[in-house]
């Protein structure tokens, strides 16, 4: 099923957002170090990862696959702990796990619950009452273009409109930060284009401080701030590239850019050193 998503070529509806140095720091990684036991031995999969995120940043991870990118975000929501290192969240050591929204590859909306139900889960558990939760789930589900849908349950929606629903499920209870693993993987060319239009109308209302990993170099880009590149396992930081390229961003015609191909090239080199190796090549 497909859902009514169109909307015209022109760039999206953002704002400039101002020099990265006038915000204020949020969140810190410092040094977090991820081991696991296996039968071969310890593992490790991040090895003192140090990253500053600040206020309404929308920052972007790339990396080859298995360089521990799900982990860090693993961490930070409180699916895992971390062998050592700490996450500063607001200046305090202990990161309140309900301040951080988490939106998967896969939807994992409930199969017995309509969309609306969907969205207002988290606002459930939150102790709100009906009537405000109604409020809330109309209004974010007005914002995705699927008021029309919100009784549906979703084995009746299209692939798209359930990541959508999955999205404002995650903002409903205003998180601070909003982390996403590669939500947009599964989704067709046409659909993804759609939603990263949509995210980013979304980021520039809510101003909501994103953490978004991808393996597709051209949307970490298209949609970041900036951009950490992290190394074949074990995960360290690499290196991190500032996306100067204005905002709004028209996505479609964004490879016209000379920066933006300056960094693809760039940062793409930085990658395929990182493939080689995890590969077992050599640096």
């Amino acid at each position: 099923m497909i859902g009514p998503l169109a909307r015209p070529s022109s760039p999206v509806r953002s704002v400039i957002v101002s020099d990265q140095s006038e915000r204020r720091m949020v969140l810190q990684f410092r040094n977090v170090v991820k081991k696991y036991k296996s039968e071969r031995g310890p593992v490790t999969a991040l090895d003192g990862v140090s990253i500053d995120v600040r206020e309404g940043e929308f920052l972007t991870l790339v990396g080859p696959s298995g360089c521990g990118k799900s982990t860090l975000l693993n961490v930070l929501v409180g699916l895992e702990l971390p062998t050592s290192g700490e996450i500063v969240l607001d200046g305090r050591n202990a990161v309140d796990r309900k301040a951080v929204g988490y939106v998967m590859q896969n939807d994992n909306l409930y199969p017995w619950r309509t969309l609306r139900e969907n969205v207002e889960f988290p606002l459930e558990l939150r102790g709100i009452a009906p009537c405000e939760r109604g409020d809330i789930s109309r209004r974010y589900l007005e914002k995705v273009r699927l008021a029309d849908f919100a009784d549906r349950y979703p084995y009746e929606l299209s692939g798209g409109m359930r990541q959508r629903g999955n999205i404002v499920r995650a903002l409903s209870f205003s998180p601070r930060i909003l982390v996403m693993d590669e939500p947009f993987g599964p989704l067709d060319a046409q659909t993804r284009l759609l939603l990263q239009n949509l995210l980013l109308d979304l980021w520039a209302e809510e101003r909501k401080t994103i953490i978004f990993i991808t393996h597709d170099l051209h949307e970490a880009i298209a949609l970041g701030d900036r951009v950490a590149v992290l190394t074949a396992r074990p995960g360290r930081v690499k290196s991190i590239h500032t996306i100067d390229i204005p905002r709004p961003r028209d996505l479609r015609h964004l490879h016209e850019n000379a920066t933006y191909r300056s960094l693809l090239s760039r940062i793409g080199d930085e990658l395929a050193e990182e493939i080689q190796v995890q590969a077992g090549g050599s640096r």
